[in-house]
């Protein structure tokens, strides 16, 4: 089975939409699709989309979080947790993006990793969820998964996304982030994985090899 009947395979076997997913379908400005992306660090979808939405009801723009107080933004993203650390951290995106983009979320990779706090992978899920320009973001779950196939033999994100983009037809990387991250949160669990549920499961070699090396790094 090839990397793109693979893909169309787990398709069919989730339910659902993860939030980012939920937010490119909405036809919602790629602002918006930054901001859900630094508040989700660390946070489950459930309450990065509570706090996304009751920021946005308030704050929408660019302008708007730039200017606003940071106690006022630290209340409304509460739920995303590290709030002190994300409302700084998006108010001073949101100046940058009023100041140097005319108050535009720029389109270009380096340009988006300019910004403080924004590495490769939320500078990929803006252009894959807010631009549909092909690119493989990589989070926990894209990272596990793709060793768990045996796809990748890799220890982080970055040499994960390298790999990936060599391996995997272009006109296939939009697909990865927003597959990978529901059947990482419905199947292929970080703990006990649902073997007997995975639509996969005839071709998965199950490679658990990356998992098993972390434990005996912790036990050292």
């Amino acid at each position: 089975m090839n990397i793109t009947e693979t893909l169309n395979k787990i398709e069919q076997g989730l339910e659902g939409e993860a939030h980012l997913d939920q937010l490119a379908k909405r036809k919602q400005d790629p602002f918006k699709i930054l901001i859900s992306t630094i508040l989700s660090a660390r946070t489950r979808d459930a309450n990065t989309r509570a706090a996304t939405e009751e920021l946005f009801a308030k704050f929408n723009t660019p302008d708007l979080i730039a200017n606003a107080d940071i106690e006022v933004l630290e209340k409304l993203i509460r739920k995303a947790g590290f709030y002190k650390v994300k409302a700084a951290r998006i108010k001073e995106v949101s100046q940058i993006i009023v100041e140097k983009f005319n108050g535009k979320v720029p389109m270009e990779f380096n340009d988006l990793t300019s910004l403080p706090g924004v590495g490769a992978k939320t500078a990929n899920c803006v252009l894959v969820y807010a631009f549909k320009i092909p690119a493989i973001p990589v989070d926990t779950h894209v990272h596990r998964i793709s060793n768990r196939l045996g796809w990748v033999r890799t220890k982080n994100p970055d040499e994960t996304e390298k790999e990936l983009k060599t391996i995997i037809p272009r006109e296939q990387w939009i697909r990865v982030n927003r597959l990978f991250v529901r059947f990482g949160q419905q199947i292929c669990l970080p703990n006990n994985p649902k073997h007997e549920e995975c639509p996969i499961k005839d071709i998965c070699p199950r490679d658990l090899s990356m998992e098993i090396e972390k434990k005996k790094r912790k036990k050292k």
